[in-house]
């Protein structure tokens, strides 16, 4: 089997990144002929994400191509046996994801804890590309700001730039996306 392709996708939030996901996952299935899977992390916790979610959903399910769409929040490796060598698969998105490990249990943010949760997560996304022909993965650049004052708000952000830093080396191809104008970090562009 051909080695799978990883594409990490940042940018700040509503700045046109998952749609900007959802072309390139179609791109590449077009190449591919294989399915595309829609690996979504949120939760409806409020009225405004469960109407963000639903948004999400029928987009899917009206567009043009055809979706398989996963409500995964957390162990995203759960549907790595369920995808095959071709599949696309995108992952929307890992802050959200990041949130969901971390406040799935009451456990206190120690660095045992911290470091199961951080290898819980790469270990789910291995697995998935793996078995996948494509990953793409979402994720929020949320470390512009100096992240001070509160030390939970300063540990979830080391934790992540942990996660973006491994995602960066592993990937093929890394986009910043500015405005809805995806911006090439590594890799080329194609």
């Amino acid at each position: 089997m051909a080695a799978s392709t990883l594409i990490f996708i940042t940018g700040g939030v509503r700045s046109g990144k998952s749609s900007f996901a959802e072309r390139k996952a179609i791109e590449m299935v077009s190449k591919t002929g294989g399915r595309l899977n829609y690996l979504a992390t949120g939760v409806a916790s409020d009225p405004e994400m469960k109407e963000r979610i639903e948004k999400h959903q029928s987009d899917r399910l009206t567009g043009a191509c055809q979706w398989k769409t996963y409500e995964q929040s957390v162990q995203i490796g759960k549907i790595a046996n369920e995808l095959k060598g071709d599949d696309v698969v995108l992952l929307d998105c890992l802050t959200t994801l990041l949130n969901n490990e971390l406040f799935s249990s009451e456990q206190k943010w120690d660095e045992r804890f911290l470091t199961t949760v951080k290898d819980t997560i790469l270990f789910g996304i291995n697995s998935i590309k793996e078995r996948a022909g494509t990953m793409i993965i979402v994720s929020n650049e949320v470390l512009n700001e100096f992240l001070h004052g509160n030390e939970m708000v300063f540990t979830y952000g080391r934790l992540l730039g942990q996660i973006h830093q491994y995602l960066v080396k592993e990937a093929d191809q890394v986009f910043l996306v500015e405005a809805g104008i995806p911006i090439v970090m590594k890799g080329a562009a194609s």
